[in-house]
């Protein structure tokens, strides 16, 4: 019997129809490319995706992404931007080339996350009780005191399950060497799931023939288990709990995303003025036909504003009572209140150390490493190589506040060192990384741009972790900012089985 000869994969710059992509005139660079490889190569997951491009013209791929952009703007897919005292809707920018990961690296990740939410929730709940990994010196008590996301008012709350932060999106990146790292983990209200979902479905309606070619694994089922998550928080052991979802309204940049969840859910989507808090500290939500008890609230509405009988009394987006309903167990909240404390992006640098402490594991996913400005030697550190370096405040988000060294001036560069001698416990530093790229469609070519990734883990009674997440693409040329609000973009993120028959 003869056996026939197996040749490699040719480099996809050798294989050049006239008229149609031609991979020869993309280039890597120095940088990890998530499609292909720096010999030019697909990866093996993106052989299917790389073939489909190669035998197109620019002229249809654009036409594609054409009809992308009408099917967000007929689909009132949008986001919010705040600039100069005005609120401008703008539609939610995708580009149609997904971002593909293999299942078999996912897995891994996938356990990474759950091991990192499950810690930190441990560390939360143990940081508003017994203290001991305080009083153990693994995190410097200092630290958490001094964090204005750490709430006096949540001292020996018990939430349900022992859980604080019910929903998770940590940020992750893959350096040039091809390892992946958590950037920041966003415990308060994170955002963005909503556009993964709506990634998705854009994706099977403008590049159908790949969904039939790759195991693509699905993102549909967040929404119910997102349901599933909250039912588990109910206080009341009724087969149906009135779930709603909390908005600050209209005007608040995700707006889109509540809405979205909520119709997604089958729950009702109301503002603080829309319940009240009675008399036997049960939350109502107010209806035609009278009061109706709500379980449990999933709040897009940040501490601050929760409660004015607590937190501001000025607020007229929470809800007079909220707070205390909570605490005595008669409602759900998710997230809790106070769970921000291990939002901070100074406690980010001592996960590591929170996991080995409460799991007696090493990290599975690592840390970027990072640099404390409160620590003299660190903050010396960092103010001599500020050029190279990324700072951030330690509880700001949306890429505000930020200075990315390598691109900022040299008056930028002296405002940030003032800011950091002025207020060290408020920044930490990072070096830059070479963040990973993917090829995009800018204008009638492919580049290569930066991205990260944004997964969603839920923690309630049990764990879940979305197929990938929401690809975040720096859009501008050489730029490492990927968020919407600065004008970033998006991606689908396709977790592929390479090994489904």
């Amino acid at each position: 019997m003869v056996q026939a000869k197996i040749k490699s994969p040719q480099p996809y710059s050798r294989l050049r129809p006239r008229s149609t992509i031609d991979w020869s005139q993309y280039h890597t660079g120095e940088f990890y490319d998530e499609i292909i490889s720096k010999s030019g190569r697909a990866r093996p997951a993106t052989r299917s995706l790389v073939e489909f491009i190669r035998k197109q013209t620019i002229k249809h791929l654009v036409s594609r992404q054409q009809a992308a952009d009408l099917a967000i703007q007929e689909m009132g897919v949008t986001f919010t931007v705040y600039s100069e005292g005005q609120n401008i809707d703008r539609s939610w920018p995708m580009d149609i080339i997904p971002r593909i990961i293999p299942l078999q690296e996912w897995r891994v990740l996938e356990q990474g996350l759950i091991q990192r939410l499950t810690a930190l929730n441990m560390f939360i709940d143990d940081v508003y009780n017994k203290q001991q990994i305080l009083k153990d010196k693994v995190v410097p008590r200092e630290i958490i005191t001094s964090s204005p996301d750490f709430l006096e008012q949540c001292v020996g709350a018990t939430p349900r399950h022992g859980v604080w932060a019910h929903i998770c999106g940590s940020d992750l990146v893959r350096d040039s060497d091809g390892t992946v790292f958590v950037l920041e983990d966003n415990l308060r209200v994170p955002s963005g799931v909503s556009y993964m979902l709506e990634n998705r479905a854009i994706s099977k309606r403008v590049l159908p023939q790949l969904f039939d070619r790759n195991s693509i694994q699905p993102v549909a089922d967040y929404p119910s288990q997102l349901f599933d998550m909250l039912a588990s928080l109910s206080p009341r052991a009724v087969k149906h709990p009135e779930i709603v979802v909390m908005t600050p309204g209209v005007f608040n940049s995700a707006y889109f995303e509540h809405s979205y969840l909520a119709q997604r859910m089958g729950a009702e989507l109301v503002e603080g003025a829309d319940m009240v808090v009675g008399s036997d500290d049960r939350v109502y939500m107010k209806t035609i036909r009278g009061l109706s008890q709500i379980d449990v609230i999933y709040r897009r509405i940040n501490d601050d504003f929760l409660d004015p009988e607590v937190f501001r009394p000025e607020s007229t987006l929470g809800t007079p009572g909220l707070f205390r309903a909570w605490r005595k167990g008669k409602v759900g909240l998710a997230n809790a209140p106070g769970a921000g404390v291990a939002d901070d992006k100074v406690v980010y640098t001592f996960v590591p150390a929170i996991i080995k402490y409460y799991l007696d594991q090493d990290p599975i996913i690592p840390n970027v490493p990072s640099y404390l400005c409160v620590n003299e030697k660190h903050r010396k550190y960092v103010l001599e190589n500020l050029p190279s370096m990324v700072v951030k405040p330690a509880n700001e988000s949306g890429g505000y506040g930020m200075l990315i060294g390598p691109a900022a001036s040299k008056k930028e560069l002296a405002v940030f060192a003032g800011l950091i001698k002025k207020n060290p416990r408020n920044y930490m530093a990072q070096p830059a990384l070479r963040l990973s790229t993917a090829p995009t469609l800018c204008g009638n070519s492919i580049e290569p741009r930066h991205l990260d990734l944004r997964p969603f883990i839920l923690q309630g009674k049990n764990h879940y972790v979305t197929a990938g997440g929401l690809t975040r693409v720096a859009l501008r040329k050489g730029s490492l900012v990927v968020n919407s609000s600065q004008g970033g973009g998006s991606k689908d993120t396709w977790i592929v089985d390479t090994e489904a028959g």
